[in-house]
């Protein structure tokens, strides 16, 4: 049984405005009892859930919280989002968490435990006890010098049980050890003193064993009678005994015989053991004499710097496998040894991480003497890592490679906030040497497989490859935050800056220049930077094609529109193509005016990649909903026809925590109902941040607008997202729309989209319908509205006009 809890929280986010109720499942998943708080989350009494499965109040099997990825996170103590079905027919996301869990079938579990008595063992149990255990049992009856043997005794000596054998013969099979085991047992018999000891056997099929020999005496009154013992096979603990020993004198011999210095830690950062350059080493820079069983990060109590750089490589080598990092073992001077360092975890016999081994190695000789000199010209000298003209190979080289291979790669470009102050606060000295353990602290952030560079000043890139665009975006997120709570002290001072950051994706469109690339990448280095700083900005690459020239009279020619209220704006209609609907529904489309009278606008994806790179989209998307909302605020006669008003929103939107709040204060001066606006989000978005858009669902449905998944079908994460996605709406993406016709595969998955959509109460909207084969198809399938050249194609927003009503008195409309 399962007690969850649910717990919903409203658009506004107020104070107090969480609601939330317990629920009571079984095994089974069927619903055992509800609080009294279920009617306000849920829509429903007591009455009508219990008895019901679980499945009854949940949008989809997807939001199953006995799936094994719910279940997991849930026993784990996290909460998961789930998509809930309100009585009224409506789909909500909800925060659901674990209250309290038992075992169906515990309560039938009524046995107890007991000592055992007195009574007999059942040679069957005593048996298996023997064989499983490895041991014997043997008696000595003193009157009549009679020994008996249990099975698990003839087993150690390897004899057929039940064999006849004197005691003479039996100690034939140790003949090490006779005369100590005479002698003990004649002791037990006079003095009743117990003995046990270690004997070397050797079996009748001629095997060694090392076992341990017991006895005690046994007395009725004040004589003894018997004496009974045992015999416990330890074959294999002295052979584990044995191969420690000897590895142990291994391990210590390879740590005399090498100059590296090696040393072994406890998840604690407790020394396990380490070898005598290390200690002579961390003698001579820290003045303090390492012991096995000190700890590392209390040692270093003085040294913060290298403290908290020793804490992250080490915490970096329970999380991997091995790793190799080049740096030196303080930063307290400029020339100081270069060690090239191997971490590798050490895994216990279960499996788990105990600790982890550093081997550091003196590299100074290679990167300093004449025959380094390529290392000298390909690295930068104050942080040791690569340098522009060599980042710049290396992009260049993965660029070709790129063409042979599928996976997406990105490229950050970060400057450091207000370095400057450190140069004036502490000297060059000290930046030099901030910037040094800062670049440590980065290499041991980034992956093996990419490529980390200092370009010049306080400027990095870092080459991201074979990286999906989500993935890229959470590595610079976290790089940002190391950057953020670096902290290098200083003579009492605690030095500590932030950065900012453009993260470039290098998609088909990539340009070949890798000095082109970085130009991009600086330049949303910058936005991110007069943005306000301590960011990322993202976007991708722009068209080999786009020179400077160009780049710069668009950005002019954004403005310019945005400024100037110059945005053309155009609709394309929506039809319905199952069955009649009254009213018009639009989506509206955005053109950017030409430069001269008479020059053609530019389409979106002539400029929007422009505006995402200088962070304008955010601000293109408002404006556009700006003028729409006041253009239609002028043609009060639309109001009643008007039932579907579509904007296309960008990502900088969709990740915007106040968008929700600019669209419903908006709103609040039209006159156009709230639900008549639906904003599209593409599937692409949905896909990298599902959790992300889930949110923004449910704020935009607390407006009372309505959200659409646009581009569905693009991918195989669709249907679910189709299912479990708090959207109204969900458009067919152009790809799956293209061979409609002729393609019995596409028809197949516009198909299952739609029934997914139906089964989930959402409408489904055909986009890219180009001829009459498509509009048949569509039809057949079921698809509830239609848009394409074929359907309408986009017009100017001022032909959007009312029926013209001729009267006697005049015109109405038009």
């Amino acid at each position: 049984m399962k007690e969850f809890f649910i717990r919903r929280t409203p658009s506004d986010h107020r104070p107090g405005s969480e609601r939330c109720t317990l629920i009571r499942v079984n095994d089974d998943g069927e619903i055992l009892a509800v609080d009294s708080h279920c009617d306000s989350v849920l829509g429903y009494d007591s009455s009508e859930l219990e008895g019901e499965t679980v499945h009854r109040i949940l949008a989809a099997r997807q939001d199953d919280p006995f799936a094994p990825t719910h279940r997991q996170k849930l026993e784990n103590g996290e909460s998961v989002l789930i998509t809930f079905r309100h009585k009224e027919g409506f789909f909500f996301t909800a925060a659901l968490g674990l209250s309290t869990q038992t075992n169906d079938a515990d309560s039938l579990n009524e046995a107890r435990i007991s000592q055992r008595g007195n009574a007999p063992i059942d040679l069957r149990l005593m048996r298996l006890a023997e064989n499983s255990a490895g041991f014997g049992t043997w008696e000595l009856d003193i009157a009549s010098n009679d020994v008996t043997w249990s099975d698990g005794m003839y087993q150690l000596l390897e004899l057929r049980p039940g064999s006849q054998i004197t005691p003479d013969q039996a100690m034939f099979y140790c003949q090490e050890s006779q005369s100590r085991i005479r002698a003990l047992t004649r002791r037990c018999i006079r003095t009743a003193q117990s003995f046990s000891i270690p004997v070397t056997l050797t079996t009748a099929r001629q095997n060694v064993r090392q076992v341990k020999l017991t006895g005690r005496a046994l007395k009725s009154g004040d004589r003894i009678q018997r004496l009974v013992g045992t015999m416990v096979d330890q074959t294999h603990e002295y052979h584990r005994v044995l191969d420690r020993q000897q590895a142990e004198k291994l391990l210590s011999a390879t740590m005399s015989a090498t100059e590296d210095l090696i040393v072994a830690v406890d998840k604690n950062l407790n020394f396990l053991r380490f070898n005598q350059p290390f200690e002579k080493a961390f003698e001579k820079i820290f003045q303090k004499t390492p012991k096995p069983g000190d700890n590392l990060s209390v040692l270093l109590a003085d040294f913060p710097n290298e403290r908290r750089l020793s804490e992250r490589l080490w915490q970096r080598a329970f999380e991997r496998d091995s790793y190799v990092v080049e740096l030196p073992l303080t930063e307290k001077e400029e020339r100081l040894p270069l060690y090239e360092i191997h971490y590798q975890r050490l895994i216990g016999a279960n499996g788990e991480v105990t600790g982890a081994v550093q081997v550091a190695r003196d590299i100074s000789h290679r990167v300093h003497n004449a025959s380094s000199g390529d290392h000298r010209l390909q690295h930068d000298p104050t942080t040791g890592l690569i340098n522009r003209k060599t980042f710049l190979s290396r992009l260049r080289r993965s660029l070709q490679q790129k063409a042979r291979r599928d996976g997406a790669d990105s490229l950050l470009y970060l400057d450091l906030d207000s370095f400057e102050s450190f140069n004036d606060i502490a000297g060059h000295g000290v930046a030099d040497r901030y910037l040094r353990e800062l670049a440590s602290n980065l290499g041991v952030k980034v992956r093996q497989r990419d490529a980390l560079a200092r370009l010049s000043g306080n400027t990095f890139a870092l080459l991201i490859e074979n990286c999906p665009e989500a993935r890229a975006r959470k590595i610079a997120d976290e790089i940002l935050e190391l950057i953020r709570n670096f902290i290098f002290s200083w003579q009492d001072r605690q030095l500590q800056t932030t950065a900012s950051g453009g993260l470039l994706f290098m998609g088909g469109n990539t340009p070949s220049d890798p000095e082109q690339l970085l130009t991009q990448a600086a330049d949303l280095c910058h936005t991110a930077k007069t943005s306000g700083r301590n960011r990322i900005h993202a976007a991708p690459a722009l068209k080999q094609d786009m020179d400077e020239s160009t780049t710069n009279r668009l950005l002019e020619r954004i403005h310019y529109a945005l400024d100037q209220n110059a945005l053309i704006l155009e609709y394309q209609t929506m039809k319905p193509v199952a069955s009649v609907t009254w009213g018009d529904h639009i989506e509206i489309l955005a053109r950017l005016p030409g430069e001269t009278e008479g020059e053609p606008a530019l389409q979106p994806d002539q400029f929007l990649p422009i505006a995402e790179r200088f962070d304008l989209s955010k601000r293109l998307d408002r404006h556009v909903i700006r003028q729409t909302l006041a253009w239609l605020g002028r043609q009060r006669l639309l109001e009643p026809r008007l039932k579907y008003c579509g904007f296309n929103l960008s990502l900088a939107s969709v990740l915007d925590d106040r968008f929700a709040d600019f669209v419903a204060a908006t709103l609040r001066e039209s006159a156009y109902a709230p639900d008549v606006f639906c904003f599209e989000i593409r599937e692409a978005h949905a896909t990298q941040y599902p959790d992300e858009v889930a949110v923004l669902c449910d704020t935009l449905h607390g407006v009372g607008c309505r959200v659409a998944l646009e581009g569905a079908g693009a991918s195989v994460e669709s249907y679910g997202l189709a299912a479990r996605l708090p959207v109204d709406i969900i458009k067919l993406d152009q790809k799956i729309m293209e061979h409609l016709n002729d393609d019995p595969v596409q028809q197949v998955m516009v198909e299952a989209l739609h029934r997914i959509a139906e089964a989930a109460g959402k409408t489904t909207v055909a986009t890219f319908i180009e001829s009459d084969d498509a509009l048949r198809k569509v039809r057949t399938l079921g698809v509830h509205y239609g848009q394409g050249f074929r359907l309408s194609r986009p017009r100017p927003l001022d032909e959007l006009k009312p029926a013209e009503v001729q009267l006697s008195t005049g015109n109405i409309g038009g």
